[in-house]
């Protein structure tokens, strides 16, 4: 692969899922906020007697694992795995992201609900909420709108026959 290729390919990746540079950081800041939070919600969640208290707790540690390793692999340069499953998790589009990222939110909800849980996944479930919206594309003009609305009742009164004088 010559080095026009090698540069080359990065570009057709990340131009594929739509979203713009500024949109995509802000995934990847709250990506990086997100396991921050629920590192930290995570460890308080282990000092505890109480087993779902502790197995909430472990999940949280292993989402901000998984976060840092999916967002920011530069973080975990000493797993030798971290820039496989980096690239990897850059080929998934936005909303597998978002149903990946959401679903490891709540699981340590649904072990142990309590304000340390639903406050410390907030940010990684809000995460996964900005990949999903991201999904759904950008926002149309109103010309392109105003457009397809008229084409659309001149579809309709076609269908009727309804066209400019009434029946005929």
């Amino acid at each position: 692969m010559s080095s026009e290729e090698a540069a080359a390919s990065p570009k057709n990746t990340t131009d594929d899922d739509g979203m713009t540079w500024w949109y995509r950081w802000l995934c990847k800041i709250a990506g990086v906020l997100g396991g921050i939070s629920c590192a930290i919600a995570g460890v308080w969640n282990c000092v505890t007697v109480n087993p779902l208290n502790i197995a909430a707790g472990v999940w949280m540690v292993l989402n901000a694992f998984v976060l840092f390793l999916c967002e920011v692999p530069f973080c975990c340069q000493f797993v030798e795995f971290a820039n496989a499953i980096a690239a990897r998790a850059d080929k998934l589009r936005p909303w597998q992201k978002a149903l990946f990222y959401c679903g490891m939110a709540v699981v340590p909800i649904l072990l142990k609900f309590s304000f340390t849980t639903l406050f410390g996944n907030a940010i990684a479930f809000a995460t996964g909420v900005l990949y999903g919206l991201a999904s759904l594309g950008k926002k149309g003009d109103a010309v392109t709108y105003a457009r397809l609305q008229h084409q659309k009742m001149g579809d309709e009164e076609r269908m009727t026959g309804t066209v400019n004088n009434g029946p005929e």
